[in-house]
């Protein structure tokens, strides 16, 4: 009680300016008149109508400069009045700034009744590009204002397609408006309650540190598998080098004995199996495929989990090929059958938990070039992708693993062919207008996948029908700060830029001018892609010289490599509870078959096509930012 007394005078204070704030007038008389009566103090706050009245003044005094284009006093308001903790970190206050200057650069070009002053308007643009130089360098590599980077540096502004819209009647007013909204929410907030304040303080307190513990949790389990991955690699690299060393042992015993050893030697610097990585226990398929179609959705999901585990986490080689040997044989996703229930269904699950879990199974699949080869047998895995990819808007993870399914298959001619025959091109495109709200996976392997499909003839022609949303959005995606999307981005626009119609398209969008922008701020390997790129932008030629046949469809384009990602199993969504099995106990305990492992000889990889290392992607590939810590 004696600290309320103590600061009795200050908290009615508080209150009293809130109920002021919040206009309630009724109350505030009530509220000072009982105050009054009782002799409570009430501590004198600031007036709030004095800085209402001033804010209103300066609010005017920046509108009035917008509308008659006064630079200087626009900017020098903006500066003493915005804070600058605003200014320099709000993305909403960064981004209208960058428009403002805009608005004043092509002012004199919109306003001017005959021809604008030249000295005046080259004052003007001068000022634009200092700030595009300092302070809007930061914005460098956001698409949105990419293409605005090259306007000091066109003659005629105006005329620019890329600038286009700079020049409608709307833009102006739409402008004004969005300041007169900033302005109006930033003066208000200035003028906030101190009770109001300390409340936000203390909420956002109290949520920041509940995220920077989740944020801590989730860096703990990526690390955790991260040393997973360092350690299995790092016991592989030991067996293998004991391997060796006895090997060489041996020769040199038999070298002092007088034996010729080079043959010997020769066969132990080979890479040899690893003898004492045990085989996995076989398992009861029937009974695993009949609980996945008809236990709970907790069971299937723990099994989906399980089965997942045993191919991301078996050690590669013979214990991963004869599990997915195990898997295929026993057609464990029912791709050949036929009944009116399978396991592949379970994409259509209404529960999220089993529809991810079953697309990151299939993903681990399509991460083995042996179970792309399962998968691809079946028509329905493909259409059944397709759909989840299209209608799945509640869960990320379950679109991510079916577009990372999907970009896999694309390393498969015909399924290039089915992707592009079913539009999936055009999904791409709309999905990649908005990259900043993509998480990475999804940005990079869509970027691959549209890549790969505009390798084909066929999927470039699908790209000329739409040619100019294709242009703006592969270079909106040229400046994205998410740099491994770069390579994929560069071979697509080499790619569709050797058909006339799409090279016609992007000379008359100015894409030459945007493409030399990167050359200024690129490393060295992206500035000689991107002048293949403005190379084949400038070409004349009918055809791209690149060799393809269309009609092939057997032979495949991937290099037979495995891609088996850490990606598969980040963020699981089920933890067992007490007493309950998962991973391998739920499988060798309630599902262990009898021992039918045996081993199988590997598939001989297809010859890798040789390209120089400068130029934009030619080949189909699958990123390579999201794979574990060693090749497989």
């Amino acid at each position: 009680m004696g600290d309320v007394l103590a600061h009795e005078s200050e908290l009615l204070g508080l209150v009293k300016e809130y109920l002021d704030f919040a206009e309630f007038e009724d109350t505030l008389k009530t509220f000072s008149k009982e105050c009054k009566i009782k002799g409570k103090p009430l501590s004198k706050t600031a007036g709030g109508s004095l800085r209402d009245s001033r804010s209103l003044i300066i609010q005017k005094d920046l509108v009035a400069a917008f509308d008659n284009g006064d630079q200087k006093v626009f900017f020098d308001l903006w500066e003493e009045h915005i804070p600058s903790s605003i200014r320099d970190r709000d993305s909403l206050a960064q981004k209208l700034e960058f428009y403002l200057h805009i608005h004043f650069a092509i002012y004199l070009l919109k306003h001017s009744l005959g021809r604008p002053d030249k000295e005046d308007l080259d004052e003007r643009i001068s000022y634009f590009k200092t700030y595009l130089e300092t302070k809007g360098a930061a914005l460098s590599q956001t698409t949105e204002f990419l293409p605005f980077y090259a306007l000091p540096f066109v003659p005629n502004p105006m005329v620019h397609p890329s600038f286009k819209e700079l020049f409608q009647d709307s833009w102006t007013p739409e402008l004004k408006l969005k300041l007169e909204k900033f302005l109006a929410l930033i003066f208000k907030a200035s003028n906030t309650p101190k009770l109001l304040t300390l409340y936000k303080e203390n909420r956002q307190s109290h949520k920041e540190v509940s995220q920077q513990l989740h944020q801590q949790l989730i860096e703990a389990e990526r690390r955790s598998m991260t040393y997973l991955k360092r350690y299995n690699k790092i016991q592989a690299d030991y067996h293998n080098l004991i391997g060796v060393t006895a090997e060489l042992v041996d020769s040199l015993e038999a070298t002092v004995s007088g034996k010729m050893a080079s043959t010997m030697l020769r066969a132990s610097l080979a890479p040899g199996k690893l003898k004492d990585v045990p085989l996995l226990p076989s398992l009861d398929y029937e009974k695993l495929k009949k609980d996945l179609i008809w236990g709970s959705d907790r069971l299937k999901a723990f099994l989906l989990q399980a089965l997942r585990w045993r191919l991301t986490t078996s050690h590669p080689g013979e214990q991963r090929e004869t599990v997915l040997e195990a898997y295929v044989g026993n057609d464990l996703l029912d791709c050949h059958s036929h009944s009116q229930r399978s396991v592949l269904q379970l994409l259509q699950s209404r529960s999220e938990v089993v529809r991810q879990y079953m697309a990151r199974l299939v993903n681990a699949f399509a991460s083995l070039a042996e179970g792309r080869l399962y998968l691809a047998q079946s028509t329905k895995v493909l259409q059944m992708l397709e759909e989840r990819l299209k209608e799945e808007d509640e869960d990320i993870v379950t679109r991510e693993n079916v577009l990372g399914a999907l970009q896999k298959f694309s390393l498969r001619r015909p399924l290039q062919t089915a992707m592009i025959r079913d539009g999936l091109i055009f999904w791409l495109i709309d999905i990649l207008k908005d990259p900043d709200c993509l998480s990475d996976y999804t940005l990079e392997y869509s970027v691959a996948l549209l890549m790969n499909l505009c390798l084909r003839s066929a999927g470039k022609n699908m790209c000329a029908k739409v040619a100019g949303p294709v242009l703006k959005v592969l270079s909106d995606l040229l400046g994205h700060e998410n740099h491994e999307i770069q390579p994929y981005v560069n071979g697509a626009l080499y790619s569709i830029l050797s058909i006339p119609s799409i090279r016609e398209e992007a000379r008359a969008m100015g894409m030459e001018d945007i493409l030399r922008c990167f050359i200024k701020e690129g490393n060295a390997e992206m500035v000689r892609q991107i002048e293949f790129i403005i190379k084949q932008l400038n070409s004349e030629e009918l055809l791209d010289g690149v060799l393809e046949s269309d009609d092939d469809e057997d032979e495949d384009d991937e290099e037979d490599h495995d891609t088996m990602e850490a990606d598969l199993d980040k963020d699981e969504l089920i933890q067992p509870q007490l007493g309950e099995l998962s991973g391998e106990k739920l499988l060798t305990t309630e599902y262990l078959g009898i021992m039918t492992n045996t081993g199988k000889a590997r598939r001989k990889g297809l010859a890798s096509v040789q390209q120089s290392a400068d130029e934009p992607l030619r080949r189909p590939i699958t990123p390579g930012g999201h794979r574990t810590g060693y090749p497989v």
